[in-house]
């Protein structure tokens, strides 16, 4: 048994933590972007090139505008951009930057 071998406080205290992560709410991908808007992120596409800048709009389809962007293939800097608009079906992911 678990209580066997935990001590009853490590035990409440590890059913208090796993009741609240239950009760925790799911992040909501377009919220999360949106809050992030006007802060620097990174966007793989699906033809694996790169785009870093800071976002400056999203919409209910995660279409991106970037401004400063810069394009990268792998590690290699390609060009740099002043705007870029991203269609969101063909982004594989975002990176906010501010959190790594």
């Amino acid at each position: 048994m678990l209580v066997r071998f935990l001590s009853w406080g490590i035990f409440i205290s590890l059913v208090k933590s796993l009741s609240n992560q239950q009760q925790q709410h799911p992040k909501k991908p377009l919220v999360v972007l949106q809050r992030a808007i006007n802060k620097k992120v990174s966007v793989r596409l699906k033809n694996e090139a790169e785009y870093k800048g800071k976002m400056s709009n999203v919409d209910s389809y995660m279409n991106l505008i970037l401004e400063d962007a810069e394009e990268f293939n792998g590690s290699t800097h390609l060009a740099n951009y002043g705007k870029v608009v991203i269609r969101g079906n063909n982004v594989l992911f975002i990176r906010l930057e501010d959190e790594l």
